[in-house]
């Protein structure tokens, strides 16, 4: 694929796949098996390093069902949908980025809650009730009784 610019940097990604079955690789509904060789180079004006870094995926599109360009497409399109979703919510309405909580289990039961507030305000906005000002000002209104009663 051609390298891609954007956001001060050049990025350069290589695909290697291999067909599958559920039963060869044990996970069920997997097709093929993909690595995406990423190497990165920075243009702006704070240059690091050159970065190059390897991502492994489990799909269930079959092998022949997609173009090699295609399954690139499929994995950035998967990125940019939790990039731009759920964690667009998590850290501007919560701050997720920026939260120092170091022990594990704390840090899981934060991103615990975090999920349960996104869920609620989806939930929230699918039927119309939820308010103008967003994820944020609606958890802030939300009360223990309302959310039981929601999920329940």
């Amino acid at each position: 694929m051609p390298p891609e610019k954007g956001h001060w940097r050049i990025e350069n990604r290589r695909i290697v796949r291999i067909p599958t079955t559920p039963e060869e690789c044990g996970l069920c509904g997997c097709w093929q098996l993909a690595a995406v060789y990423r190497d990165c180079f920075e243009l702006g004006p704070k240059k690091r390093k050159p970065e190059d870094a390897i991502g492994y995926y489990a799909s269930s599109i079959a092998y022949g069902e997609s173009t090699d360009e295609g399954m690139l497409d499929y994995i950035r399109g998967h990125w940019a949908g939790i990039e731009n979703g759920t964690h667009l919510y998590r850290d501007v309405s919560f701050g997720e980025d920026a939260c120092r909580v170091a022990h594990r289990t704390a840090a899981h039961a934060l991103a615990s809650l975090r999920n349960l507030a996104v869920g609620l305000y989806e939930l929230e906005r699918s039927e119309g009730r939820a308010s103008k000002a967003g994820c944020k000002s609606q958890s802030r209104l939300m009360t223990f009784a309302k959310a039981y009663k929601m999920i329940s």
